[in-house]
Order: structure tokens, then sequence, then C-alpha cells
């Protein structure tokens, strides 16, 4: 299934991914650093959703309370209900 998330106090403004049995695929953000977040789309791309959300939320970008990877961990959190 395919999803979008809205971001918050990132420069990317939307995740796009999809979702097969537990598995992460075709992750792409929309704004933000393009290259980095190219990289930890590719990072993720196939591996188990929730070891995704384990290695990447609570990362912070400098001083703000979130990043693009902590989006991705809250995004999958929100529209997969975990």
């Amino acid at each position: 299934m395919k999803y979008k998330f809205k971001t918050q106090g990132t420069c990317s403004q939307m995740i796009e991914f999809e979702e097969e049995n537990g598995i992460l695929k075709n992750v792409v953000f929309h704004g933000g650093c393009n290259g980095n977040l190219k990289g930890i789309a590719s990072l993720c791309e196939g591996k188990p959703v929730t070891e995704i959300i384990e290695r990447l939320e609570g990362i912070k970008c400098g001083f703000k309370s979130t990043s693009c990877p902590d989006q991705l961990a809250k995004a999958l959190k929100k529209n997969l209900q975990l």
C-alpha cells in the first residue's frame, strides 16, 4: 500500500513510501537535502519497518527537535499504526 506523510519541522515537506508485508519500499522525500535523503531512502529500501523505526526515531537535525529520518519513523508509526 502507498502512503503520503506531510512532514513537520524539517526542510522536506512530504514523504511517500510503500509497505508490503512489513517491508519498506519506494521511499521518496520531497524537498530537503536531495543527496542525503536519497541516501536514507536507499538504505531503508527492503528493510523491515520495525527496524527502520528503531534506528531512525529520535534523530535530531542540529538544534531542531526532529529530522527527516525522525519524520520517516513518525510516518511509518502513524500510517502503519505501530
